[in-house]
Order: C-alpha cells, then sequence, then structure tokens
C-alpha cells in the first residue's frame, strides 16, 4: 500500500497486487511505454499523455513529473510511513541538526555559507584543508545557518563546532 499526495493535498491511495493496480480501491487499467531514459508515453481512459520524471528523490520519497508541460511534485508514502504516522512516530527517523563539527583537526580554507542561508543536505559549507587535503564539508541536513562559529584561515581541532543550524 502507498500514498500518493500532491503539493495541493490531494491523496490517493494506491495498492498493487498481483499485477493489478487498484487506486482508492478501484481498477487501475493504463497502457505505458517508454520513449526516452526519463520519459513515457501514456494511454489512460482513450487520453494521451507524455510524462518526463524531472527529479527522483529516493530519500525524501518525493518525484516531480512534467505530464503535458504541467510539473508536479508528489510525495510517497509506503505502508512503514503509514505505520508510523499511524503509531504517532511520523517524525521518529527524522534527524535534526543543530551543529556542524570538524571531522579533524585541520585549517579553515574556505566558509561557503552565511549567517541566514537556507542549505540543504549535501550543499557544500566549508572546505577544511587537513594532511595537505583539502576536504569539502557537506551540509548533514537542510535548514538555515544560524551561527558561523569559525573565520577563514583559521586552525580547527577535531569536534569543534563550525556552525549552528
Amino acid at each position: 500500500m502507498l500514498q500518493v499526495k500532491t503539493a495541493n493535498d490531494k491523496t490517493w491511495q494506491v495498492d498493487i497486487q498481483k499485477g493489478e493496480i487498484l487506486v482508492n480501491e478501484n481498477p487501475f487499467h493504463w497502457d505505458i511505454s517508454p520513449v526516452g531514459p526519463r520519459t513515457y508515453h501514456i494511454i489512460k481512459d482513450a487520453r494521451s499523455y507524455t510524462a518526463e520524471v524531472v527529479q527522483a528523490n529516493y530519500e525524501e520519497k518525493t518525484f516531480t513529473f512534467k505530464i503535458n508541460g504541467r510539473q508536479q511534485t508528489v510525495r510517497v508514502k509506503d505502508r512503514f510511513d503509514l505505520l508510523l504516522d499511524k503509531l504517532g512516530m511520523s517524525n521518529a527517523n527524522a534527524h535534526k541538526v543543530n551543529d556542524v563539527k570538524a571531522p579533524m583537526p585541520g585549517l579553515i580554507l574556505e566558509i561557503k555559507v552565511r549567517p541566514g542561508q537556507e542549505v540543504k543536505k549535501g550543499d557544500p559549507i566549508m572546505i577544511l584543508e587537513a594532511m595537505k587535503m583539502e576536504n569539502i564539508l557537506k551540509s548533514p541536513g537542510g535548514g538555515v545557518v544560524r551561527e558561523v562559529k569559525v573565520q577563514e584561515k583559521q586552525n580547527v581541532e577535531k569536534n569543534q563546532v563550525l556552525l549552528l543550524f
């Protein structure tokens, strides 16, 4: 069982069993054919659609499609997400990051963010030189930079707080 929700809060229950697709407990019949690496031709109820997968974020379970030129983003919850919601534990796997610490002693070569800047998981935030190698430190999660605790050309120790979210 999957729950698919659009940005405007339209929700569908999707169940795939033995090769049959049920949407809100009704059979869903379509004809789908790939026409490119991320592009598909779909026929549903005698109407033709061209669908392109614009972005797929499997970690956050969000997908953006362009269907006949109109872009739509959906969020998918699988049966485990739905169970966590039912048990009131939907944020149990959310990992809130409050700070970034130096992974090793070194020299801050460049700071790529400033207070008030919004960053996403994986965005580069600093370059740390350690043992004559440049290491790009990336954001472990999304958030807004509250304070940068170091300056460029500053030596730092392992586990020293570099910035706060």
